[in-house]
């Protein structure tokens, strides 16, 4: 049975998938620039090592109302034939392979087709307790409605005839303004556009630092050797990354069955979608052991990686984020770390306020003892 495998995220209460294969890179919002004429949907640019790249609202997409953005937020770069454009979501859930019998591309609300037709859902997809909004790529890029007799610009015979707010009422008016606003306070444009007014100093602060670093990139290096997407999880509280192109998906792990005469590494099997997948516990080859605090979530989510030929589940505390890191921003493995982690890692890097280790898991899985000699 045909699959493929869609990104799942979470945008105000909404499960929504897209098509993984056009998912470029993942990472939490930054600061944006607000562009004049732009689709009112469009609530911004950032500089994306040297490529400008407008970024999407999906709030203002789908027709609502906008929301004031948090530094939780992330942002998912998606590449769609000639085009490429993030949009913002509140989190990143996970990667599924989706079976073509899980879809239906629409649904009956007993009303007529032309008041239940849906310009952004491709599909819905039943995923275990969930129903997953699948997202048309096509349209959510290239649709454009026509323009309501309201929508900005304010002629300037009707301009004359509006009422000029006060002073409280432009306060109260948010990044980014929406178009029909403008016709009820044509002074607003005098005011310069603010990214998250009600943000802290603190958070202010993230969001310019996550733009600056975004804007960097190597001079005369190619940029695929200098930058790396990484999966982030977490293990006994630590951080670890490993390269995203080696993640085939993430799972939750369902009716394991242990495997009689295989080291402790080795968790057991589970059915996946009908693909016999060994579990592993990387924690021995790192010289962990399992954290007792950490014991309510074991078992219930692995890295589904495929490394040569090898595919396995790596299990996991809690998966984390997608994230793209430039090579300069990955510092040496500490010395104070024992000898036998060194070999498996490839570095170390700031994730947030902690430090995120990189795990070489090419090597780990197959000189780390993980894999099962066909004797054992």
């Amino acid at each position: 049975m045909d699959t493929k495998p869609y990104l799942i995220f979470e945008q105000n209460g909404f499960l929504c998938g897209i098509e993984a294969c056009y998912v470029r890179e993942i990472f939490f919002l930054p600061e944006l620039t607000a562009i004049a004429e732009a689709p009112q949907d469009i609530v911004g640019a950032i500089d994306l090592r040297g490529e400008i790249l407008p970024v999407m609202d999906l709030n203002l997409r789908f027709g609502y109302a906008w929301q004031e953005y948090a530094v939780t937020d992330s942002t998912i770069v998606i590449e769609w034939q000639e085009s490429k454009v993030g949009i913002i979501v509140n989190q990143v859930r996970e990667v599924k392979e989706l079976s073509e019998d899980a879809i239906t591309s629409q649904l009956s609300y007993g009303r007529d087709n032309s008041e239940t037709s849906h310009h952004f859902v491709a599909g819905f997809a039943r995923c275990e307790a969930d129903i997953i909004m699948l997202l048309n790529l096509d349209r959510l890029i290239r649709y454009s409605p026509e323009k309501s007799e309201k929508s900005w610009p304010v002629s300037p015979s009707n301009a004359g005839n509006q009422q000029t707010a006060g002073e409280s009422d432009t306060e109260s008016l948010q990044w980014p303004i929406n178009a029909n606003l403008l016709g009820k306070n044509p002074q607003i444009l005098s005011k310069r556009h603010v990214f998250c007014p009600q943000a802290t100093p603190e958070e202010k602060a993230i969001f310019q630092s996550r733009t600056n670093n975004l804007r960097r990139r190597g001079e005369g290096e190619n940029d695929a050797a200098i930058n790396m997407s990484l999966a982030v999880f977490v293990l006994n509280g630590e951080y670890f990354g490993i390269p995203l192109d080696v993640v085939r998906e993430f799972t939750d792990i369902n009716q394991v069955t242990p495997v009689p005469c295989t080291p402790d590494r080795i968790v057991g099997n589970m059915n996946l979608r009908g693909e016999i997948l060994t579990l592993i516990d990387i924690r021995s080859v790192l010289n962990m052991s399992l954290n007792m605090s950490e014991a309510a979530n074991y078992l219930s989510k692995a890295i589904v990686v495929e490394v040569a030929d090898l595919v396995a589940g790596i299990v996991v505390d809690e998966i984390l984020d997608i994230i793209y890191l430039n090579v300069s921003e990955m510092a040496a493995v500490p010395a104070a770390l024992h000898s036998a982690n060194r070999e498996y890692l490839r570095g170390t890097a700031i994730y947030g306020e902690k430090m995120m280790a990189i795990l070489n898991l090419q090597k780990l899985l197959t000189k780390g003892g993980v894999v099962v000699d066909e004797e054992v």
